[in-house]
């Protein structure tokens, strides 16, 4: 388990870190030492040599002369002075030389090759080294050494290094895991709680969290889950409040349902009637009756679930705007004179479209409507129109007004339920509605202008059946 923490990761790749740090120390430190081992073998190889010249005759017994090797670690000496090469000391039985390095040309590359591979090769032997004797003493010295207790001593400062890093490795990983612990993992706890608090019961204040990092990223952490915490339990509010408004909703419904089959027995007798006006007005007022006791039938549909799914057929356009300016202005088909405001249509002859006729009905009746009202309100005199234009595999239908142009409150939730509304009192429905409308058909309901010369809605649609839906 600590492996999978943050700590615990954290802490292994400090050690790792640190340790690939050491192995990049290691080589240059090693091929250093080894330099610094040849170097003093060289100068007590000239402190030897040093010994025998001052000896008399040059001449020394031949246990002195092994002390003297011996002290030296080397197993004979050879002096260069004035072009002369003389040897000093040797050994009886000096062994055979395997390699010879120059330690008087050789730069940081070649020390550091020339320490690897005495590191990797098996030990024995002997090597020739030749350097430049201390305080003048000649042109050069050489000796030649046995090979391996350098080894030895180069694998044994190796691991000392190692040993080194790794106890360094391990304070400096305990104390950035103790700092993450403290400053990062615990404050992280605190808001990991938090959620899981709020995820219980969300509804409770005192789940939210207060923010009391001084750590800045953690407190941003901490403000934010704050304001999500906040935002959240209003949207829970709201989404009760609209539960309680929809069962409210369903027993008006119910009631209002029964009203209108009523109204509609009524409604049926004065298509009999001997008055053209009313004969005429009759079967409109039967569909307007009978849409009424549907839309009572689904009110809870946006609420609960989703809208029906829609019931694609082809939709003579020219008709169907027609009966939307017969929904929305209803008092042109009582006789009455125009009002300020009238309804224009432009739809070319023999449209169609293959959509639902219900939901395609009820998105322009919204549009519709709510540029009359817009315009009423505002007191100004004009007209409503309803466009139609194809191009390509679409049908585009503009709904267009006069009015003052839609508030800019409004316009920030457009198709937002119950925030979208432009005038006083409404529910700011009729938008949300329309556009999932839309949607569910493949298209898409947009504002196309708003200014205080009029608004401009446009309804896309495809103009075949969607695939999705065939």
């Amino acid at each position: 388990m600590l492996i999978r923490s943050l700590s615990g990761r954290l802490l292994l790749l400090t050690l790792v870190f640190v340790m690939v740090a050491e192995v990049l120390i290691f080589v240059p430190s090693v091929a250093r030492y080894r330099e610094s081992y040849l170097m003093e073998r060289l100068e007590r190889a000239q402190i030897a040599a040093l010994a025998l010249l001052a000896a008399p005759d040059d001449m020394i017994t031949p246990d002195l002369a092994a002390e003297l090797l011996e002290t030296a670690e080397v197993r004979n000496i050879v002096l260069r002075r004035d072009a002369v090469r003389e040897l000093i000391l040797a050994a009886p039985a000096p062994p055979p030389v395997r390699e010879t390095y120059d330690l008087r040309e050789a730069g940081p590359a070649t020390l550091t090759l020339d320490a690897i591979d005495a590191l990797l090769r098996p030990p024995g032997g002997a090597i020739r080294v030749i350097g430049e004797p201390v305080e003048g003493g000649g042109v050069a010295i050489e000796a030649v050494i046995d090979e391996a207790p350098l080894q030895a001593a180069m694998r044994a400062y190796g691991l000392r290094i190692l040993g080194l890093g790794l106890v360094i490795s391990a304070i400096t990983s305990a104390l950035i895991a103790l700092s993450l612990q403290r400053f990062l993992v615990r404050p992280m706890r605190r808001v990991i709680e938090s959620m899981r608090r709020f995820a219980e019961n969300p509804e409770d204040p005192a789940q939210d969290i207060a923010p009391a990092s001084g750590i800045a990223e953690i407190a941003d952490a901490e403000r934010a889950l704050a304001r999500l915490q906040t935002d959240l339990r209003a949207a829970l509010r709201q989404r009760a409040r609209l539960a309680a408004l929809g069962e409210a909703l369903a027993k008006v419904s119910h009631d209002l349902r029964n009203m209108l089959s009523t109204a509609q027995l009524l409604a049926d007798s004065l298509a009999a009637s001997a008055d053209p006006r009313v004969a005429r007005v009759g079967p409109k007022l039967v569909r307007s009756l009978d849409r009424a006791a549907t839309l009572c039938a689904s009110t809870l549909s946006f609420g609960r679930v989703e809208e029906p799914a829609p019931v694609p057929r082809t939709v003579a356009l020219p008709a169907l705007v027609e009966e939307v300016g017969d929904a929305v202005f209803a008092d042109r088909l009582a006789g009455e004179a125009p009002g300020m405001v009238r309804f224009e249509a432009d739809v070319p002859p023999e449209m169609e479209l293959v959509a639902d006729p219900e939901h395609l009905l009820r998105i322009l009746v919204n549009l519709a409507r709510n540029a009359r009202q817009a315009m009423e309100g505002a007191g100004r005199a004009g007209a409503v129109r309803v466009t139609a234009e194809a191009e390509g595999g679409w049908v585009t239908l503009v709904v267009s007004d006069e009015g003052p142009g839609l508030p800019e409150r409004a316009k920030a939730h457009l198709f937002t339920p119950f925030k979208g509304g432009a005038r006083a009192g409404g529910a700011g429905l009729g938008l949300a509605i329309a556009a999932e409308l839309a949607r569910a058909q493949g298209g898409a309901v947009e504002l196309v202008r708003s200014t205080t010369e009029g608004t401009t809605f446009a309804l896309r649609l495809p103009r075949r059946r969607p695939a999705a839906a065939s």
